[in-house]
């Protein structure tokens, strides 16, 4: 069977690391039909706008699309790309998982748990606007929805059951934020028990922040709105290892898009210097989504693998903090054909090798969006 996949290879360090996923889903054997459409700054330059109808179309037409990151411009400049998506497309479930996948740079090795993030409304509804002439005061409102709520928690108890998880975690600040907040507290509460068998709780926001860097093993799935969702979703990604290998899903009623946690990076642009993991392991989620199980566990041992023999990585995960020997940063690309050489080879029975965590990381170079 061949699957055709929508693919936005995005701007900065965006067309690097969509090829190199590229690169690695060729080597899982499984047919992909890519129809490249292009989003950001290369579509602006050719269609005056970020996000051309085209993307839409295609994404539409095929239901699934891999996509590489795309630069929003702090203060002015178009609207994010990333949030224009995730409401024309109604891609309602943002889904991060974070994973200890980085060796020796993971501060907490143990870490293995999945951020649910309502993704089309909440503080990002984009209602916002100047309260005075003068610009000197501002107003952003959160519209939150029972129906947004409801399904974007009803998704979360149906992952953590498909996955085998065993607790979902509602992330809200109800105590403060009495009627937003109130609502999606409301809606989990109701929710929960129609799932018996999975550990239902509640955190507040700041709290929750708390917790994870004491001890994110104790927790599963997270629920959560729009932004603490996407905080908690970078803070989880730190605590696993870096931006630079963290993926992301986004999920909406029969269409599904993939896309790193990270940034654009522009000033890496062109420098094949890029650390390809998150987008590599975006191939990864791809392929578990359409039922390609055996291929999306080989990429993911394949990328693991890579990581902890510390050969062929790139120059992030080559930093002090991140191995404790001296180690060669490697290219992107190059980091790309290692992981792909190893997927047919690799042995899905053997245990996952398991480096020692170092008390401190390096810096993360894929920080910026």
């Amino acid at each position: 069977m061949t699957y055709r996949v929508s693919l936005i290879p995005g701007d900065g360090i965006g067309p690097e690391v969509t090829h190199a996923a590229q690169v690695v889903a060729d080597a899982t054997g499984v047919g992909i039909a890519w129809e490249v459409v292009e989003a950001g700054e290369p579509a602006i330059r050719k269609d005056g706008t970020p996000l051309p109808d085209a993307v839409l179309e295609s994404i539409r037409r095929t239901r699934l699309c891999l996509k590489g990151p795309i630069t929003t411009p702090i203060g002015g400049g178009f609207r994010s790309v990333n949030v224009t998506l995730r409401q024309q497309l109604d891609l309602y479930a943002s889904v991060r998982p974070a994973r200890a996948i980085a060796g020796e740079g993971t501060r907490f090795p143990e870490t293995d748990l999945i951020v649910v993030r309502e993704a089309t409304e909440g503080l990002y509804s984009g209602v916002e606007h100047w309260v005075d002439r003068e610009h000197s005061a501002a107003e952003t409102v959160a519209v939150v929805t029972r129906k947004a709520c409801d399904r974007v928690i009803r998704f979360a108890f149906e992952l953590a059951r498909r996955e085998g998880r065993h607790r979902v975690t509602a992330v809200h600040k109800a105590n403060i934020m009495k009627t937003t907040g109130a609502l999606f507290q409301t809606a989990f509460r109701e929710m929960a028990p129609r799932y018996p068998e999975i550990a239902a709780d509640e955190r507040l926001i700041d709290n929750m922040c708390m917790q994870l860097v004491k001890k994110p093993s104790e927790y599963d799935v997270i629920v959560t709105t729009n932004l603490f969702g996407d905080i908690l979703s970078d803070l989880c990604a730190g605590l696993a290892g870096g931006l630079g290998v963290a993926p992301g899903a986004l999920y909406g009623d029969g269409i599904a898009a993939f896309e790193p946690v990270h940034g654009s990076a522009p000033k890496y642009a062109g420098q094949d210097r890029a650390d390809p993991v998150a987008e590599i392991l975006c191939v990864e989620l791809l392929l578990r989504h359409v039922g390609e199980r055996e291929a999306a566990d080989r990429v993911f041992r394949a990328v693991w693998e890579t990581i902890a023999e510390k050969k062929v990585v790139t120059y992030d995960l080559a930093l002090p903090g991140y191995t404790a020997r001296p180690v060669p940063a490697s290219t992107c690309s190059a980091m790309a054909r290692e992981i792909a050489r190893k997927v047919p080879e690799v042995d899905l029975r053997a245990p996952l090798p398991r480096p020692g965590a170092a008390s401190s990381g390096g810096a993360d170079p894929q920080l910026e969006a």
